[in-house]
């Protein structure tokens, strides 16, 4: 789980704590960050001047914003992931022959990062990005992962991030979900049929390395309706569990 440090440093977490604020509000004046954290707008406009000094910080009038410096910092970080090089590809291809929305993602911490998104020609909008951060029990692509896991971890983050509800679908009990989890072992295939999102059904399948180990996992996502009628539940499944051995096959023997 997340590391806990001996002995933080206080001025380190004044900062983070400003960075997250600035990403929460997607940008903010100073007396507007004094009202939320319990720093003074002396200290405040301190930290974010350190921070714009090293090019972390824009400002736009009054109003302090991110820079593109955290995607660089992000687009190095990803493409260390060897998921990401092979699973990349992949991800297109399943698009492409869909029309659907295909998420690569991997677990840091106890939930779900995902690492890449494509798009095909009916691919749903969701408020998810590359990056974005979210708990792995109510969508498909966080229950293969979980589904991976010994049961001791999966208790672990169940025991952190807890199971919060997103819809009225949403599995938010320890019991529930174990049996969800044992049902995907079984076929295979995790499913999300609205959990995260009403209307919206997702399969998703893992993905591991030579060791056995979860690496992550890829996910296809489309309207009930479409998933339905223009797809059997079989053929997806198999254009799913294809494209998920290929990236395999490429991250333990390439």
């Amino acid at each position: 789980m997340d590391h806990v440090a001996n002995h933080p440093v206080r001025t380190t977490e004044k900062s983070l704590s400003l960075i997250e604020e600035l990403r929460d509000r997607n940008g903010a004046r100073i007396h507007e960050l004094a009202a939320e954290l319990d720093m003074t707008k002396g200290a405040i406009h301190n930290h974010l001047s350190t921070l714009r000094e090293h090019g972390f910080v824009r400002k736009d009038g009054d109003v302090y914003r991110l820079s593109l410096q955290f995607l660089t910092l992000g687009g190095y970080v990803r493409s260390d992931y060897e998921i990401y090089e092979f699973g990349r590809p992949k991800a297109d291809q399943l698009a492409n022959d869909t029309g659907m929305l295909v998420n690569l993602m991997t677990e840091e911490g106890g939930r779900g990062v995902y690492l890449y998104q494509s798009r095909g020609e009916y691919a749903v909008n969701l408020d998810t990005h590359v990056g974005y951060r979210i708990h792995l029990h109510n969508i498909a692509v966080g229950k293969a992962i979980l589904a991976s896991l010994p049961e001791e971890r999966v208790d672990a983050i169940v025991d952190q991030w807890g199971l919060p509800g997103f819809t009225d679908d949403t599995i938010t009990t320890r019991e529930g979900l174990f049996e969800e989890l044992e049902r995907v072992r079984e076929v295979g295939v995790a499913t999300n049929l609205a959990e995260y999102r009403p209307g919206v059904n997702v399969i998703a399948a893992p993905i591991f390395t030579e060791d056995d180990e979860v690496a992550g996992s890829i996910a296809l996502s489309g309207p009930q309706q479409r998933l339905r009628s223009e797809w059997g539940e079989e053929e997806l499944h198999d254009h799913l569990l294809a494209a998920a051995n290929t990236i395999e096959v490429n991250l333990n023997f390439s």
